[in-house]
C-alpha cells in the first residue's frame, strides 16, 4: 500500500495514531505469483506489502477511532455482495508516478462502488488523484526495471471472486498486516 499521498493526521488524545489502509486482498495463487514477481524485480517493498487492490489509501487515524471505523466497514461490507475480478495485462501511471500495475479488465465498477462507500463517514478523505483500481507490481524503481515489469507481465491474466475486503495496519517495522476481514453480506472476522 504505497504511493497514495499524505493525509492529515486524525488526532486522538488517548491513543497514538496508526496508519491503516483498506484493500481487497488478491487470493493465491495469484497474490503469491504477483508478489514473487515484484520481489524478482528488486522492489524493496514487495515483502512488506500483501498483493492487493486499494480501497482506502494509507490513512493515519487515532487509536480510539478503531471501533467506529470497524463498525463503518462492517456496514459497508454487509450491504455488498461478491463480484468477479479479471486481471489482464499491464499499465502504468508514468510519468505522473513511477508505478507499473496489472490492470483490471472486469470488476472496475464494483471496486469503484465499494471504494466510494469505504472512503465515506469516518474514513472520508479527499484523494490527490482519481480512484483507479489496480494491482501494483513495480513502484519507484529504475526506468529499465519498470519497463521490464511492464513487458514481462503484459500477458498476465487471472480471474477470481471477491469475497470482501480487509483492514490493514502499517507496523513499526514497515510491514502491512491484515487486522480484520470484512465479508460481503456477512460482517467481519478476525
Amino acid at each position: 500500500m504505497i504511493g497514495w499521498g499524505s493525509w492529515d493526521v486524525v488526532s486522538s488524545l488517548t491513543e497514538p495514531a496508526r496508519t491503516i489502509g483498506v484493500a481487497i486482498p488478491i487470493p493465491d495463487p495469484y497474490g503469491l505469483e504477483l508478489q514473487r514477481g515484484r520481489q524478482s524485480l528488486g522492489d524493496p517493498l514487495a515483502a512488506s506489502i500483501p498483493t492487493h487492490i486499494t480501497l482506502l489509501p494509507p490513512t493515519p487515524v487515532g487509536g480510539a477511532e478503531r471501533a467506529t471505523i470497524e463498525e463503518h466497514l462492517r456496514e459497508v461490507a454487509a450491504a455488498e455482495h461478491p463480484f468477479r475480478i479479471r486481471l489482464r495485462g499491464t499499465a502504468t501511471f508514468r510519468p505522473v508516478s513511477p508505478v507499473v500495475f496489472v490492470a483490471l479488465a472486469d470488476g472496475i465498477g464494483a471496486c469503484e462502488r465499494v471504494e466510494s462507500k469505504v472512503r465515506s463517514g469516518p474514513l472520508h478523505r479527499e484523494l490527490h488523484f482519481p480512484y483507479h483500481p489496480h494491482v501494483t507490481v513495480a513502484h519507484d524503481l529504475h526506468e529499465d526495471v519498470l519497463d521490464r515489469a511492464f513487458k514481462e507481465l503484459s500477458g498476465y491474466e487471472a480471474t477470481f471472486s471477491v469475497w470482501g475486503f480487509s483492514l490493514y495496519e502499517h507496523g513499526s517495522d514497515g510491514v502491512w498486516r491484515p487486522q480484520r476481514h470484512f465479508a460481503f453480506g456477512a460482517g467481519s472476522r478476525p
